[in-house]
């Protein structure tokens, strides 16, 4: 199953994961659903997160990760999941204030994000529960323990 990743780095943060982790991560979180998929992972700065979050979400902040679901017309077949925004600096900063491996977390907010571009959502409490059971999953199927267990 191919899985196109369109990875755009928009931030001068030099303790990024390379492409190769950024696959497996899509990879890991898109491979289940047996069909391509095509998505965007572009990782940016405070200011261009703050400034999404604010238009999107009406939250004057920046974020860790923004989903972008793309939206097929009816009567076209098309592989396009969406894009994922990812700002370096606030999971560089949530994993120290949480004591988690960098890394880690990067491939939790990696998988966490593209749940989202499926629809998964953690709104109420049986939904946030039903997505976390699924990231925890995935994520132990490449080594990295339960996020939620260290928080």
């Amino acid at each position: 199953m191919v899985i196109a990743l369109d990875l755009q780095i928009a931030c001068k943060n030099n303790e990024l994961p390379d492409k190769k982790d950024f696959q497996l991560w899509v990879n890991t979180a898109l491979s289940p659903y047996n069909k391509p998929f095509e998505l965007t992972v572009r990782i940016v700065e405070l200011e261009e997160s703050q400034t999404l979050n604010h238009q999107y979400r009406d939250k004057n902040k920046p974020t860790n990760v923004l989903s972008f679901p793309f939206e097929i017309p009816d009567g076209i077949e098309l592989d396009l999941l969406g894009d994922l925004v990812i700002c370096a600096d606030v999971v560089k900063d949530e994993a120290q204030a949480q004591n988690k491996n960098l890394k880690s977390h990067w491939a939790h907010m990696v998988i966490h994000g593209c749940l989202h571009l499926l629809g998964f959502d953690h709104i109420d409490d049986n939904d946030a529960q039903e997505m976390e059971a699924l990231e925890i999953k995935l994520l132990a199927s490449i080594n990295i323990d339960d996020p939620y267990q260290m928080i």
